[in-house]
């Protein structure tokens, strides 16, 4: 069974509990070129990195994507602890001014009151009630991840209809130019005719020589190689945005190979009127290629 297409960009939070501890796995994502993971961990948890990189791995294929894990430990149990360095830093300070600035004598509450000089001390957790924090994390994390692919796959369905939107605009062009009554022998012909009736009334070209100037001319202007050419690639972006999936490579460089042909098709054009189609083909292609850029 083939995937929605998805999008790369999304939004995802998870959060849990366990006996001592709150966490939440917030998940966020982007485009990007490839898959760009970057996570930040709450203190004493990079040993999570691995499992949470493999999990990203399995789940999401492309995009640029943040992980951010806070973790809030409850403070019932903890020690208040003086942080004897930080006391001495500030004792020795005060001896230093003492002499050089009239001031009244610190106080002991004045003093621990300064920041750093107490810390608040969680007692750790026995082994295994980190074991399940760890375990309730990564399942947070899993969660995260399943929603945050939801998310993109909404936005994936979305996506997918202005596509073939675009799509099915590019193709009623492509058959306008494929009707254009400039493509024919006879109007290139009629069109040579005129050009060497303006250049000189009194020159007479014999009639086969019109007809294989106007043969060469429709050759340099036949534009049949394009237009086969962009109807293939119409059924095969079709093809891949109804299918699904990690498609947004392909889809990339069928929008550049949209574009060629258009390029193409507008330096062949004999007509202003073809010239227009074209010129409304490339921007029909540039608006395509706009949303490709968001596909997985």
């Amino acid at each position: 069974m083939s995937q929605p297409l998805a999008s790369m960009t999304g939004y995802a939070r998870a959060a849990g509990a366990v006996p001592g501890a709150a966490f939440a796995c917030e998940v966020k994502s982007v485009n990007g070129r490839g898959l760009d993971i970057r996570l930040r961990l709450a203190p004493g948890f990079d040993a999570l990195e691995s499992d949470i990189r493999q999990l990203i791995g399995k789940m999401v294929s492309r995009g640029s994507l943040t992980f951010n894990l806070s973790v809030e430990r409850d403070g019932a149990g903890g020690d208040l602890l003086v942080n004897r360095q930080a006391l001495a830093t500030v004792l020795a300070a005060i001896d230093e001014l003492s002499g050089t600035i009239p001031a009244a004598p610190p106080t002991l509450d004045g003093i621990l009151g300064l920041k750093g000089v107490l810390e608040q001390r969680d007692r750790p957790m026995s082994a295994d009630a980190e074991e399940a924090l760890a375990a309730a994390i990564l399942d947070g994390a899993s969660q995260a991840l399943v929603d945050l692919i939801l998310a993109r796959r909404q936005e994936g369905g979305q996506i997918a209809v202005v596509l073939l939107d675009r799509l099915d605009e590019i193709e009623t062009l492509v058959q306008r130019a494929e009707a254009h009554p400039a493509r024919g022998r006879d109007t290139i012909l009629a069109k040579l005719r005129q050009q060497v009736a303006d250049i000189a009334a009194d020159i007479t070209i014999p009639e086969d020589r019109l007809a294989q100037e106007a043969l060469l001319l429709a050759t340099k202007a036949d534009i049949r190689e394009e237009l086969d050419r962009l109807t293939a690639h119409i059924a095969s972006a079709r093809q891949l945005v109804n299918g699904g999936g990690a498609v947004g490579r392909r889809l990339d460089f069928l929008a550049q190979e949209f574009n060629r042909e258009a390029n193409t098709l507008c330096s062949k054009s004999n007509a202003v009127e073809l010239t227009a189609i074209g010129l409304d083909l490339k921007a029909a292609i540039d608006q395509l290629r706009e949303q490709v850029q968001n596909i997985e």
